[in-house]
């Protein structure tokens, strides 16, 4: 199957895995809290989890969550696209499915995406993405090291091979200094002087 069927399943809220840009993820529309929870089923994930919305380009992100302005649009603009994971402020509760017990706030991906990825991220607009593994799990890297109950349980897979198997960084930004919670493939201390740097910027301005 190819992009054109894995675009239909997500748009009707199957799940599906996609090749990002660190590990397999394990995807569908971020529109239907119906279909949120199939996913989180299917991975044996609690719904009190937060999980992160998708979007293969930064403009693309703010469209659904248009309060990405001011302090917190300058620090999505400097990280993404890139390989980060940021928790920022969600105050109208949008795609409030994702945000687990924290409704107030949302993790947000813009990743450099894999063709055929891209393709289809961008024709649905955004989607639920958590990696496809175990709770806990290994990091799939392949698609072979995707559990065989959740491959089963996907309308559409693709395969791009191996991918770099490390995931994304992870920095929280909705309290008044940045919080790491988890060291990924990208260097956090890197990128907080970035967006250091950018705010110093902006507030010169």
């Amino acid at each position: 199957m190819g992009t054109d069927e894995a675009i239909a399943a997500i748009r009707a809220g199957k799940p599906v895995l996609l090749p990002t840009d660190t590990v397999y993820g394990l995807c569908t529309t971020a529109d239907s809290e119906d279909a949120a929870f199939g996913v989180y089923r299917l991975k044996g994930r609690a719904e009190t989890q937060p999980t992160a919305l998708l979007a293969a380009t930064v403009d693309d992100l703010v469209t659904v969550i248009p309060e990405l302005r001011g302090d917190i649009g300058t620090i999505v603009r400097t990280l993404l696209p890139g390989p980060f994971t940021l928790v920022v402020p969600n105050p109208t509760r949008r795609f409030r499915w994702l945000s687990g017990t924290r409704v107030d706030s949302i993790g947000v991906r813009v990743p450099v995406l894999p063709e055929p990825t891209a393709a289809v991220v961008s024709a649905v607009g955004a989607v639920l993405a958590t990696s496809a593994n175990d709770p806990g799990g290994p990091n799939p890297a392949s698609l072979d090291d995707v559990p065989q109950r959740i491959r089963d349980g996907c309308a559409v897979e693709l395969d791009l091979g191996p991918l770099p198997g490390t995931p994304s960084t992870v920095i929280d930004f909705t309290g008044d200094s940045p919080y790491v919670i988890r060291e990924g493939v990208a260097p956090s201390a890197e990128a907080l002087a970035r967006v250091r740097a950018a705010l110093s910027l902006r507030s010169a301005e």
